[in-house]
C-alpha cells in the first residue's frame, strides 16, 4: 500500500510518496506555489503517480499540511506543520532534539522530547524579516539569484549590521547601506546575521543538541554557518530539507491507515 504527504507551503508545494509497510520513499516532488493551489498540488500528485507506474487508486491515505493545507481537496485529513516537521525529521535523524525550520513565509523552533514528540514550539509568521522572503527581498534588491547569496557572503569581510525588525524597514536600511557604500557581500551577510538572530530569540537561552535545520533557507548557502555562529552550537542540516514536512505528514497517513485496518 501507498500513502502521500503533501506540504502545502505558502512559497512551495511538496508531495513525498512512501510505502505503508515500511516507510521507505518511493516518490517526492516539488513545485512553485500559486493561486490555485488545490490544482497544483493535484497536477504534482498526478505527475508523481504517473511517473512511477502507481495507480491513483493504490494511494490509499493522503494527509495534508503546511500553509494551505485545508485547500487540497484530494486529501482524507490534514494535520499541522509542527507535527509533521516533527515526525519527518526523527524519521530522518533519530537523535533530532530541535528543529529550525525556515520556510518563505515563516520561522519555527520545535523542541522535541526523547521519543520525538513535541514537547513546545514557537513561530514567527507575524514578519517576514526571519523568514526566506528577508532572502528573496535582498536577492532582488542586489540585483542577484538566491543561489549566489552564499558565495557572497563567503567574499564578506565586514557584515553589515541590520538593526530593523520588520522586513520592509530593513530593505529601506539596505538601500542606504548600499547608497553609503556598502559591499554587497557584507549586505547579505548582515541580512543572513540578522534572520539567524530571530531564531536566537526564539531559542531563549537554552537549546537542546541536536539541532536540525529544515526549510526551503536550509538549501540557501552561508545560512547554516549563520546559524551556528549566532547560536554558538553546532547546526547539521536535514537530508533533503525542504522535504521533512512532507514526509511526515505521508508516514502520518501509513500509521492512520494501519490503524484504520485493524
Amino acid at each position: 500500500m501507498i500513502c502521500a504527504g503533501v506540504d502545502a507551503g505558502s512559497r512551495a508545494i511538496k508531495i513525498v510518496l512512501i510505502d505503508a509497510d515500511n516507510k521507505q520513499v518511493i516518490a517526492n516532488g516539488v513545485t512553485d506555489q500559486g493561486v490555485e493551489q488545490n490544482n497544483l498540488a493535484l497536477q504534482l500528485f498526478e505527475r508523481l503517480v504517473k511517473d512511477n507506474h502507481i495507480k491513483k487508486e493504490d494511494v490509499h491515505s493522503i494527509v495534508a499540511t503546511g500553509y494551505g493545507r485545508n485547500i487540497i481537496e484530494f486529501a482524507n485529513t490534514t494535520i499541522t506543520e509542527i507535527t509533521c516537521q516533527a515526525v519527518g525529521v526523527r524519521r530522518l535523524v533519530s537523535s533530532a532534539m530541535t528543529i529550525i525550520d525556515i520556510g518563505g513565509q515563516d520561522s519555527k523552533l520545535v523542541r522535541l522530547d526523547k521519543t520525538g514528540k513535541v514537547r513546545d514550539f514557537v513561530m514567527n509568521d507575524r514578519c517576514a524579516a526571519g523568514t526566506g522572503r528577508f532572502l528573496e527581498v535582498v536577492a532582488e534588491r542586489l540585483q542577484v539569484s538566491l543561489e549566489h547569496l552564499g558565495e557572497m557572503v563567503a567574499k564578506s569581510t565586514e557584515p553589515a549590521t541590520i538593526s530593523s525588525m520588520c522586513v520592509v524597514f530593513a530593505e529601506t536600511e539596505i538601500i542606504g547601506l548600499l547608497a553609503g557604500g556598502k559591499a554587497k557581500e557584507d549586505i547579505v551577510a548582515g541580512v543572513q546575521t540578522a534572520i539567524a538572530t530571530r531564531v536566537m530569540a526564539m531559542a531563549g537561552r537554552k537549546i537542546d543538541l541536536p539541532i536540525i535545520f529544515t526549510g526551503g533557507v536550509a538549501l540557501v548557502s552561508g545560512m547554516k554557518t549563520a546559524l551556528q555562529a549566532t547560536l554558538k552550537e553546532n547546526v547539521a542540516i536535514s537530508p533533503n530539507p525542504q522535504m521533512t514536512a512532507a514526509l511526515g505528514a505521508a508516514i502520518v497517513a501509513s500509521d492512520q491507515l494501519k490503524e484504520t485496518s485493524r
